[in-house]
């Protein structure tokens, strides 16, 4: 194994796997440590809006209930990630994912504060399909084709992501699509100013 060439492989999208080993390590903190991180970090609409609670917008990103849960979310981060993070450069990948995080828990507040349906939630995938779309951005970008992804690919990948959580229960499905639109939004801004590599 060229060990040399996979750790330069690696340093182009060194981001993805910070991420991947901080969810890890909190998630892990949160096991021995019980509710505390999630009743201080979760995001709650009334905690934000009442206590002014605005960490909570970005902390809840970070936060997973379960094993399955970062399992998903951290597997398709990486994979996902990575890729994206190759073409936009470190501090926009950054960037788009927290924005689209952020997008999401604000997407989902708005969503509660319409339905009065209220919930508190964590979780990464949010984050994860501003990624998702981010990708697709790309690939629209270098003609419709990507290391080997098409855009008819991600746009399957997205419409499979949104309907499964549609289908299934306690998922927070305006987080996901309000992160959505917000890494489309961001990562077309970029590449329309010239950012992306062709």
């Amino acid at each position: 194994m060229d060990y040399k060439k996979a750790f330069h492989e690696a340093a182009k999208y060194y981001f993805t796997v910070l991420l991947v080993i901080l969810n890890i390590v909190i998630f892990l903190i949160c096991t021995f440590t019980g509710n505390l991180l999630y009743n201080k970090g979760a995001f709650y609409v009334w905690s934000v809006i009442t206590n002014k609670e605005y960490y909570r917008l970005l902390s809840a990103i970070f936060l997973h209930y379960d094993i399955e849960h970062i399992f998903n979310n951290m597997i398709l981060l990486f994979f996902i990630g990575r890729i994206v993070e190759k073409q936009i450069g470190h501090i926009v990948y950054f960037i788009v994912y927290v924005l689209s995080g952020i997008g999401g828990n604000i997407a989902s507040a708005l969503w509660e504060l319409h339905t009065g349906q209220y919930s508190m939630s964590v979780g990464a995938s949010g984050a994860v399909f501003g990624l998702t779309g981010a990708l697709l951005v790309l690939v629209l970008f270098h003609k419709g084709k990507l290391e080997e992804i098409s855009w008819q690919g991600v746009v399957l990948m997205i419409a499979l992501s949104v309907y499964n959580g549609l289908a299934a229960d306690n998922i927070n499905n305006a987080a996901h699509i309000g992160g959505l639109i917000i890494g489309i939004v961001v990562t077309t801004v970029v590449g329309l100013i010239g950012r992306i590599k062709n």
